[in-house]
């Protein structure tokens, strides 16, 4: 299972001051709230397949893919400049170089290559299967 995410925000890190929070009224609750909400699922829902891969003894059957700290036009999904085009396309070469997990070394260009090579190798034993 190759899980692609469409990136978060690092926007949780921050730390802010009881004095902007105030200030803040219901529409922006309900936003930040929306995203809570958001993050809180993508996460969940990988944890639990990385779970139950694990729990297989398949868990090289299971990647996920996603940018954690977008920023700036790059966490707008309606935005499609050609700068942010640009910009996500850099974030994505960007996450190429990156590891896996803290757990997993193995950057996301390995990863993929494995992964696309893991499924081109199951298509031909497949074929071979449908040949008899």
């Amino acid at each position: 299972l190759l899980s692609l995410g469409t990136g978060t925000t690092s926007e949780f890190d921050k730390t802010h001051t009881a004095e902007e929070t105030a200030k803040r009224g219901a529409l922006q609750w309900m936003l930040v709230i929306q995203q809570m909400t958001e993050a809180a699922s993508s996460y969940m829902t990988d944890y639990y397949l990385s779970t139950v891969f694990q729990d297989l003894h398949s868990q090289n059957n299971y990647l996920r893919v996603q940018e954690n700290a977008l920023t700036g036009t790059t966490t707008k999904a309606d935005d499609a400049s050609e700068a942010n085009m640009e910009l996500l396309a850099q974030v994505g070469e960007n996450l190429l170089k990156k590891p896996v997990s803290k757990d997993n070394p193995e950057t996301y260009e390995e990863a993929l290559k494995r992964f696309a090579k893991l499924l081109s190798d199951r298509k031909k034993l497949r074929a071979n299967k449908a040949s008899y």
